[in-house]
């Protein structure tokens, strides 16, 4: 069995939470944080859920380690539930195995949203995962018209949920999911303010990490400097974190963009080809950017754009718009070409 991997490193004042019927999940989580600090109250936690052998612990332990990153450990756990005797959890290890399917690209969008449709439990909290693990999935697909669906049930399903740590997690995925969802909508005000919530509401550097990559992004409409200081922050917690390919991504990708967008290319260097032509047309540079957009396939909106920009050219604006609007669903974005064409018009 998997269990036997572990040694238990539960402080002894602690120890007597491995075996008490009298206290739930969240009660154990707030009885740890408050004794310990963040990092290492994260690292008893993650113990307990490994180790205990209490079946309503080891379903909820699954959330814990999902929420916190912890994908490894999170796939231990989805095996202990999914060997238990218990049907309970061996429903539990079942949809956080999809869950996890969805994050390694194991099954397309469509094979999870069946699989996830076919589940049939009562709990309401079992229930609140599936639901919220389909919104992510049609996040993925752009359908933002099940999304909406969702968001009509969601206070009648949350309301159910007994467990207050659990309720908190599921308000934090919540929290993520709709800062995306306004974002691609264009509705600014309304993304960032769940942006910011979803900042409050984690600990895991990586997570505020990913939630600043895109807050700055939010900002490119807007200002330069607040969208660079989201930007830098999410770099120093990847480089914190030793996530050096997200790191990097965003000194190829994201920076570059930005810097690009509002013409402060001074020292800016990128490997992207992409984010070089953008570059070049920031200078006035438009038939070196052309030359590069050319050796590029044109199966990407912003390849589409840059290209329509130097060439000044109205029908690939039009076509960048519509691949934003017709394959992405993403309004946001789609402000690039049609600003540009705008400009043309003057």
């Amino acid at each position: 069995m998997c269990k036997s991997a572990y040694k238990i490193t539960m402080p002894k004042q602690f120890e007597f939470l491995l075996h008490s019927p009298n206290i739930n999940f969240g009660q154990i989580i707030t009885l740890i944080t408050h004794e310990y600090p963040n990092q290492e109250a994260n690292a008893i936690i993650r113990d307990f859920c490994l180790t205990t052998m209490n079946p309503e612990f080891q379903k909820k332990g699954l959330e814990f380690l999902y929420v916190n990153g912890l994908y490894e450990d999170l796939q231990l756990l989805v095996n202990i539930n999914i060997e238990s005797d218990n049907p309970n959890n061996q429903n539990w290890g079942k949809v956080y195995q999809l869950i996890l399917d969805r994050r390694t690209n194991k099954q397309s969008p469509a094979a999870l949203i069946k699989q996830f449709t076919q589940l049939k439990n009562g709990e309401p909290e079992l229930l609140c995962v599936i639901k919220l693990s389909k919104l992510a999935l049609y996040q993925d697909v752009k359908d933002f018209g099940n999304i909406g669906n969702f968001l009509d049930i969601q206070p009648e399903l949350f309301d159910q949920v007994e467990d207050r740590y659990l309720l908190s997690c599921f308000q934090f995925r919540l929290h993520q999911q709709l800062f995306i969802y306004y974002w691609m909508r264009n509705e600014l005000i309304i993304a960032r303010k769940y942006a910011f919530r979803a900042l409050t509401e984690t600990n895991n550097e990586l997570t505020k990490a990913n939630i600043n990559t895109n807050l700055g992004l939010t900002y490119t409409f807007d200002t330069y400097h607040q969208g660079m200081y989201h930007l830098n922050e999410a770099k120093r917690l990847f480089l914190k974190n030793n996530a050096f390919e997200y790191s990097k991504m965003i000194d190829n990708n994201n920076i570059p963009f930005l810097s690009a967008h509002f013409g402060q290319v001074d020292g800016i260097e990128t490997n992207d080809k992409s984010e070089q032509a953008h570059i070049e047309i920031a200078k006035g540079n438009h038939e070196k950017a052309i030359k590069i957009l050319e050796t590029l396939p044109m199966e990407s909106p912003f390849n589409l754009y840059y290209l329509g920009v130097a060439k000044q050219d109205k029908n690939i604006l039009v076509r960048s718009y519509n691949y934003f609007i017709e394959k992405r669903s993403d309004y946001f974005f789609s402000r690039l070409p049609l600003n540009a064409l705008r400009k043309l018009d003057y």
